[in-house]
């Protein structure tokens, strides 16, 4: 991996061995892209999250349906998906920085423009505005987010994992002040003032990371997204990735129209459900990313284990009726607040999996390939946001929200069992390679010993 002139002892140029220690104090440029990272994770959750609380009772009023609420919140994540793929493959030509700023400069004046869509006139005006922003939006957060994760894993090689759990906490953060703020700033001051607010602080945060953010060069890659996909270990953490993304995403569209319609609860107080899934998330992140870089080996009990217990979680969040469980809001926040930390061990070992497969498959340790993984990524994730808010709307809508939470269920429980039997297949083969190595071995010592006899 090539590093900038002057950079300090995180140089990719240099032999495997040389990069084996990492400082224990981060230089100056460290320093600069973590907050440059930490302030787009807690940005862009807050963007994204900040919808959910009243977006769907106010697109109601303006004669979007249940279903087409759900497509909006799904448009978000296909085209998330497609810019992700080209951002990611495209990042060494258009440049780390360029592509990281100018996606803050775009989500922040996007932001701001949701803010006037009370004033469109109703029907199919505004849901067609609707769609136009939200795409403007991914397409923006999908530059800033590849970029990040690629100079994250760029500037901090041996730590991958343990950089981008302790920057979920800042994810976690943006999800957990979204909803709240945004209820009651609803609430209080009506439908515009959340955006503007929320969007003039991400306008504040370009400047800033203009300054900061140091310049990465690197030589284009060979190897594509289908090489990479190709691979067995990348295809089935891909599914992990999608389950675990439609997951969650399947509450946009549905948990604050349930929470409101199950409890009475005030659009305000709707934000601080959220509250427990996302602070356990953000709480569990640091230490999953720690034990990921640390031990490598839980890297796989986390992936199967996250998406199994997330499985369990969505039966119980209705609960599903034939359990004949009484819903409680009590309830409802301690399996959000279980399904917070499930969605971190799914989510948080990923990154450095794939990476880890793809250089043990011939993928060049530079720039570029970091680009092709965050960008992988990003696309399967958003894969799965857009399944998530657009199935769980209709299902929401023909079923109601406890079976449809539990038919998404079955998708985490598909991918856990999936993982496992993976994992499964691959120790089998490991094993099996080993004992016709040390069977070959063991030939070639008798003919030897009959040669010298």
């Amino acid at each position: 991996m090539e590093e900038p002139e002057g950079s300090g002892s995180l140089g990719g140029n240099e032999a495997p061995g040389s990069i084996s220690e990492t400082p224990r104090r981060i230089s100056r440029e460290q320093l600069f892209v973590l907050i440059s990272a930490a302030s787009i994770n807690l940005s862009s959750m807050m963007c994204y999250s900040i919808l959910g609380p009243f977006f769907p009772k106010e697109a109601e009023k303006k004669g979007a349906s249940n279903t087409i609420i759900g497509m909006i919140f799904g448009c978000y994540a296909l085209f998330d998906f497609l810019s992700s793929l080209i951002f990611g493959n495209y990042l060494v030509h258009i440049g780390a920085k360029f592509m990281f700023v100018a996606g803050m400069f775009v989500s922040g004046g996007v932001t701001i423009l949701f803010g006037v869509l009370d004033q469109v006139p109703d029907g199919p005006v505004f849901i067609a505005m609707c769609f136009l922003l939200r795409i403007a939006d991914a397409i923006s957060f999908s530059a800033a987010i590849t970029a990040s994760f690629s100079i994250l894993a760029k500037t901090f090689p041996n730590n991958v994992a343990t950089v981008l759990g302790s920057l979920e906490t800042f994810s976690g953060l943006g999800l957990v002040l979204g909803p709240p703020l945004g209820g009651f700033l609803y609430q209080s001051f009506g439908y515009e003032v959340p955006f503007i607010i929320l969007g003039c602080i991400v306008l504040l945060m370009v400047p800033l990371n203009m300054y900061i953010l140091p310049n990465y060069e690197s030589d284009p890659n060979e190897h594509s997204f289908w090489k990479l996909i190709s691979l067995p270990k990348v295809a089935v953490i891909a599914f992990t990735i999608i389950s675990a993304s439609s997951c969650l995403g399947f509450l946009d569209p549905t948990l604050s129209l349930f929470v409101l319609k199950k409890f009475n609860l005030p659009p305000g107080y709707v934000g601080l459900v959220y509250l427990g899934m996302a602070s356990s998330y953000m709480i569990s992140s640091p230490l999953l990313g720690l034990l990921s870089d640390k031990v490598p080996y839980l890297r796989k009990w986390f992936l199967v284990l996250g998406s199994l217990i997330t499985a369990v979680c969505y039966m119980l969040l209705g609960p599903v009726p034939v359990l004949h469980i009484k819903s409680q809001l009590w309830l409802l926040v301690l399996i959000l607040v279980i399904n917070g930390m499930s969605a971190g061990m799914s989510i948080i070992p990923t990154f450095p999996e794939i990476l880890s497969c793809a250089h043990e498959n011939g993928f060049a340790k530079g720039l570029s390939t970091l680009g092709l993984v965050s960008g992988f990524l990003g696309a399967m994730w958003s894969v799965g946001a857009f399944i998530g808010p657009v199935i769980g709307g209709f299902m929401y809508e023909k079923l109601g929200f406890e079976w449809a939470a539990a038919v998404e269920g079955l998708l985490a429980l598909a991918s856990g069992l999936s993982m496992a039997l993976f994992y499964l297949w691959e120790h089998s083969r490991k094993r099996r390679s080993k004992l016709q190595n040390t069977l070959g071995t063991e030939e070639e010592r008798t003919a030897l010993l009959s040669d010298e006899s």
